[in-house]
């Protein structure tokens, strides 16, 4: 009898490069332990499953400097420096490896509908749940978080 494998559900609300690669980075290394990994993606998080998503990703300083025009840019582009200078994949290349490590990468649907965003538009090989069935996931899953 085949020995069943541990699961791990993560929850990526966030398409911020904060929001999005932690859940990617704990996904791809849950995979790698011989888990089952998926990562629900749920209000602005759906944007980053949306094709051409994880390229409008960026990086908002947390207070008040977050709010000053053109900081975010600013802090994306040394967010994106600092993560290539330490040969970390960029979030395209971090969302292909996912996928390849057989990590199911999972759109809202209820965000889906309220954002009225076509099937078509999801990058390739996404699927689409309702709340109710990633809760029942989450409810077999050794590790959950909310990234």
């Amino acid at each position: 009898m085949a020995e069943k494998k541990e699961k791990a559900g993560l929850i990526c609300s966030k398409d911020s490069l904060d929001g999005a690669y932690p859940s990617l980075i704990l996904a791809i290394n849950a995979a790698r332990q011989g888990m089952e990994s998926k990562i629900f993606y749920t209000f602005m998080g759906l944007n980053l499953v949306v094709k051409g998503g994880v390229d409008r990703a960026k990086f908002i300083p947390p207070g008040l400097m977050g709010a000053v025009p053109g900081m975010s840019s600013m802090a994306t582009a040394m967010m994106k420096k600092k993560i290539d200078k330490a040969h970390i994949p960029n979030l395209g290349e971090l969302m292909e490896m996912a996928q390849l490590e057989g990590v199911e990468l999972i759109a809202c649907l209820m965000t889906v509908e309220m954002m009225e965003i076509p099937k078509e538009e999801l990058i390739e090989g996404v699927s689409i749940w309702a709340a109710e069935e990633f809760v029942k996931y989450a409810k077999e899953c050794k590790l959950c978080l909310f990234t």
